[in-house]
């Protein structure tokens, strides 16, 4: 006999909990079924090089209306990585040293050009799509606005890497609405942006913000969450939905909440199938593509920045934990294909470009694009998708459901952008049932 629930939640990253904890507390029984044998998904803190790691998402700010209501729900201490005290860059193949201010006044006219719109094509983050011009900047990439600029190639490079660390991706396959997107969000000011976006983290990893969320869910005695419980098929109807999953286990529910990511919609056995609005940009797949990684060094060095080019392996590398005698080293790169996280040699080769003093004693990381569970790093669309998509991909598909960070408003690939939807799909599976 088949299992009954009134919701059943594909994943448990923070949008599947977070659904989970908000219709848990209206009285509705839920099963949370997650392929992985941890919560969290593209989240994820683990113990490596002596440290416990951000592998995926780890950056909040008090700008991140949603997380930063998390973080005083339970409590979170926040705090940052170690100031620099010395930034490197390139001008063309030299490498050229300062300080962080340096390399910060270095990009300022470029970004304050490219970005100097912003609030006009998108005045209002929380409605993104209200400007019905928005598709002509969807069309740009990041790379043709910057062209645009024809900038110094000093501050060309800079620019470009500063780019390829918020996003992840080759420019040339990034729509400029993402870069509009996040600095909207910060009231239109890039140095905000910047700071919103990659300065600040949980003093003791995103694991505790993930434990206490899906605690609280199971506090309500109406949430059963589920690990290695890969789901198979779904099969739906205007009355309810059957969800098959591991070896064969039926769940029946009244509605489904899927939190799985863009790129993976159009793997997902449903019946009848899920509108083509939304696997259109499934097959398409997101720009994101790149590779972060973790890199222990040994010490003592000075806290530092550096920041090459997009055609370099890593783009960006930064100091985010000091030791007495030892270092860890944070590194992103647009093309996780270029170069292999946990490869010492290939890290230690790539960092040469800066700085070849540095002993690389241990390397790790994720390659997110290979992970069947993820096949993305964080959302940043290509040219034409949000405006093409954004609604369809939030829109139910009968008694489907969808929720995630990549179908947020503000801030989506961020986790803030996974509670604001799953907030917002929860009430809306509420009232749907009410």
């Amino acid at each position: 006999m088949n299992e009954q629930a009134d919701i059943v939640i594909v994943g448990a990253g923070v949008a599947g909990l977070v659904a989970a904890r908000e219709l848990g507390r209206q009285g509705l029984e839920t099963v949370v079924l997650e392929s992985r044998d941890r919560l969290g998904g593209r989240t994820w803190t683990d113990h490596r090089l002596g440290r416990d790691l951000e592998i995926g998402g780890t950056w909040l700010h008090w700008t991140q209306p949603h997380a930063w209501a998390e973080v005083n729900r339970y409590g979170l201490e926040v705090t940052r990585g170690p100031r620099s005290e010395e930034t490197f860059w390139l001008a063309g193949d030299e490498v050229r040293r300062g300080t962080l201010d340096d390399f910060m006044n270095l990009i300022d006219p470029g970004m304050t050009r490219l970005l100097e719109e912003t609030m006009t094509w998108i005045p209002r983050p929380d409605d993104p799509l209200r400007n019905p011009d928005l598709a002509k900047a969807d069309a740009w990439t990041v790379q043709e606005k910057l062209d645009e600029l024809d900038l110094p190639v000093e501050e060309r490079n800079a620019n470009e890497a500063a780019w390829v660390g918020h996003f992840n991706a080759p420019l040339d396959q990034c729509s400029f609405v993402n870069a509009l997107r996040w600095t909207a969000a910060s009231a239109g000011a890039w140095h905000l942006m910047h700071e919103s976006s990659a300065i600040f983290r949980l003093a003791g990893g995103t694991k505790g913000l993930v434990a206490a969320i899906a605690a609280d869910a199971e506090a309500s005695g109406n949430a059963d969450i589920r690990l290695s419980a890969p789901v198979r098929s779904i099969t739906h109807d205007a009355d309810g939905a059957t969800v098959t999953y591991g070896d064969g286990h039926t769940v029946n529910a009244r509605r489904v909440i899927v939190t799985l990511g863009q790129n993976l919609l159009d793997g997902l056995d449903v019946t009848p199938a899920l509108p083509e609005a939304k696997l259109a940009p499934a097959r398409e797949k997101t720009a994101s593509q790149g590779a972060k990684a973790w890199i222990r060094v040994r010490g003592p060095i000075k806290p530092f920045f550096a920041y090459s080019s997009q055609h370099h392996p890593l783009s960006v590398v930064r100091t985010e934990f000091i030791g007495e005698d030892d270092a860890v080293l944070v590194a992103f790169g647009a093309d996780a294909t270029r170069i292999d996280v946990n490869d010492r040699d290939a890290i230690a080769a790539a960092l040469k470009v800066w700085r070849d003093d540095l002993e690389v004693l241990e390397v790790g990381g994720h390659d997110w694009m290979a992970d069947e569970n993820s096949r993305e790093t964080w959302l940043i669309q290509r040219p034409g998708q949000f405006t093409g998509h954004h609604a369809a991909l939030q829109a139910p598909s009968g008694v489907l459901h969808f929720a995630g960070g990549d179908y947020a408003n503000i801030w989506a690939g961020f986790i803030d952008g996974a509670v604001e939807s799953a907030t917002r799909v929860a009430r809306q599976v509420r009232e749907s049932l009410a």
